[in-house]
């Protein structure tokens, strides 16, 4: 269904806006060249308001709307998991992690690595970070946002892609953190409203409805089966979504390695003002990481009615479960489809530019500078900004090759992170809190997280994949800290030293903690 001239004009003038705002935020005093520091973590300045929703929006992209509410349409509210349960691990994060991460003043997590386990380790996940948000992560919001953008336009979907990397480079690569992060509270604005407005609209036109809010109750009772969090073994989402398991197995990994140690995330927090604002920050993004499958997966769920009753295009929606959302859109009335429109803007270049910083910050801080260390401030960060630019010119021409041909883009994506997520998660935890985890005990965690993964993938099939990371996940610490304390421990100045860091949490960030838990439990007790 075409734009008309309302949506055109609401899509133009955020986008407008967006950039204005952007380039104004991001301007330097006359006599100030921009430091390393300036543009990769945005000075070390950010209030909590500005993380907590540059976080959210930085991860609310074409995967989760596109994926999660084609999800919804398939499997119903279990897919929520992912949402839910990475709010506890936001608090965690912020209590027990953060601490660490601030105290050492750092720039990336592969610096972190390089304090704890040397050189060797450091290079090793560098590479593998910038590889992995190149041809995993940018790719998969670049090839979800274009199908969206293909249904709702005509398009196609390469120019779709094209058009969104071109927006999201326009304005991420001139301003660098602190232009991402201060435009994301539009941008996740823009986002929550958009798609709440696609949450009422969805169930407001459910047949027999009488308003938005008797259409969910409609449709509670009508798709049981699609309100359940925990499926049965015989669920045919059950490989994906393994009942019990994703409570008490591996989706916890996936979180960990996601929200503590993923550097397109984390970037926010590092550059934050203080630990208090980074905390807090954390715990706001934990309140919205809670709506988030109510503006994405409920409308996936009202969509297997609506198209049951031929009001929305079912032989498109059996092709993949990937077109709910543009399926969605299309049935918005002009003006509102331009929000809509725009709110789907919002969160894949807001992705796409968290990732773009994020790849320019590692390459240029973790890899480049190790090779050329006495080069000038101003260097490093036109090298930072080319990076980004060759790296969304990659994941632009390997989105379609690559997930093309998948059911499922969201589920692809979580079994692919999860073939070095265990690593990951298990020599930041032991790096921690074990002192004699050395760096024998790290690259056997990591390199052999890999190696198991990928022999159980195929030698156990039928094992679904949030159980087998879980699996490899405890093999992996039992591995590392027997294989450290049979090689040496590492050097005493290498470890952390707890003592010197303060893990106590003002009042006000325990209250919100308490909260967010209470509403978690609430939601698995009704939901179960």
């Amino acid at each position: 269904m075409a734009l008309e001239t309302i949506d055109i004009v609401i899509i133009v003038g955020y986008a407008l806006a967006l950039l204005g705002i952007a380039l104004a935020v991001s301007r330097q005093p006359a006599d100030h060249d921009r430091n390393t520091e300036d543009y990769f973590l945005a000075g070390r300045a950010l209030p909590w308001w500005a993380i907590g929703a540059s976080l959210i929006a930085s991860n609310i992209s074409a995967e989760q709307i596109i994926g999660q509410s084609g999800q919804g349409f398939a499997v119903g509210i279990a897919i929520a998991a992912y949402e839910w349960q990475a709010a506890l691990v936001l608090l965690i994060v912020a209590k027990y992690f953060l601490p660490i991460f601030l105290k050492r003043k750092i720039y990336t997590m592969p610096q972190f690595l390089e304090q704890r386990y040397g050189s060797g380790v450091k290079t090793l996940m560098s590479v593998f970070w910038v590889a992995l948000y190149t041809a995993v992560n940018l790719t998969t919001v670049l090839w979800l946002g274009g199908l969206a953008v293909s249904a709702l336009t005509g398009w196609g979907v390469f120019g779709s892609m094209a058009a969104l990397a071109g927006f999201a480079a326009l304005y991420s690569l001139y301003g660098g953190l602190k232009a991402v992060a201060l435009t994301d509270i539009i941008q996740v604005v823009v986002l929550i409203i958009g798609g709440f407005a696609i949450t009422w609209i969805a169930l407001d036109m459910l047949p027999g409805a009488d308003g938005a809010m008797a259409g969910l109750g409609m449709l509670y009772e009508e798709m049981p089966g699609h309100f359940e969090m925990i499926l049965d073994e015989n669920h045919a989402a059950y490989s994906n979504l393994p009942g019990i398991w994703t409570l008490l197995g591996g989706l916890w990994v996936l979180h960990f390695s996601y929200w503590g140690f993923n550097q397109y995330i984390i970037q926010r927090a590092l550059g934050a003002e203080s630990l208090p604002e980074a905390q807090k920050g954390l715990a706001f993004a934990a309140f919205l990481k809670i709506l988030v499958p109510f503006i994405v997966v409920i409308p996936g769920i009202a969509a297997v009615v609506l198209a049951q009753n031929g009001m929305l295009d079912s032989g498109a929606l059996t092709e993949t479960s990937d077109n709910t959302y543009g399926q969605l859109m299309s049935v918005a009335p002009a003006g509102l489809r331009g929000l809509v429109f725009a709110a789907l803007i919002a969160a894949i270049v807001s992705s796409l530019a968290s990732m773009m910083n994020s790849i320019s910050t590692i390459f240029t801080m973790d890899l480049y500078k190790a090779q050329k260390p006495n080069e000038a401030e101003t260097h490093y960060v036109t090298v930072g900004r080319v990076t980004a630019f060759v790296a969304m010119g990659i994941a632009l021409l390997l989105a379609q090759p690559f997930l093309g041909g998948f059911d499922s883009a969201f589920q692809t994506v979580q079994e692919y992170t999860g073939f070095i997520a265990p690593g990951i998660v298990v020599v930041f935890l032991l790096g921690f809190f074990d002192k004699k985890m050395n760096t024998a005990g790290a690259y056997v965690a990591l390199l052999g997280s890999v190696a198991v993964n990928v022999a159980l993938k195929f030698g156990l099939p039928d094992v679904p994949f949030i159980i087998r990371i879980w699996f490899v996940f405890l093999g992996a610490v039992l591995a590392a800290m027997v294989v450290s304390r049979m090689t040496g421990a590492p050097d005493e100045e290498q470890t952390v030293n707890l003592k010197d860091i303060g893990f106590a949490t003002t009042m006000l960030f325990n209250t919100l903690s308490l909260i967010v838990i209470a509403i978690l439990i609430g939601l698995y007790v009704v939901l179960w």
